[in-house]
């Protein structure tokens, strides 16, 4: 599983809950490229301080992940999608 890392102070408990879980999990930054996201099982989109309706907010395509990949958007990632 992936934790795409968009700033947010929470990435890394999110990411060590998934791995008490017994997932194996990476924490990797939002501007990951798209071949590291075809290999994840699930993907997990990060917080963030910034808004995501602000012209200088983090910039993420969603369609780039597979169709087939489970996704969950927390607070920033969920307002991307």
């Amino acid at each position: 599983m992936l934790v795409l890392d968009f700033g947010s102070q929470y990435t890394q408990l999110i990411a060590r809950r998934v791995r008490e879980a017994g997932v194996y999990c990476e924490v990797r930054p939002y501007d990951v490229a798209p071949a590291e996201l075809k290999k994840a099982s699930a993907i997990i989109l990060s917080g963030s301080p910034q808004s995501a309706h602000e012209p200088d907010g983090y910039h993420f395509d969603p369609s780039s992940i597979p169709a087939a990949t489970p996704v969950l958007g927390i607070c920033y990632g969920m307002q991307l999608m």
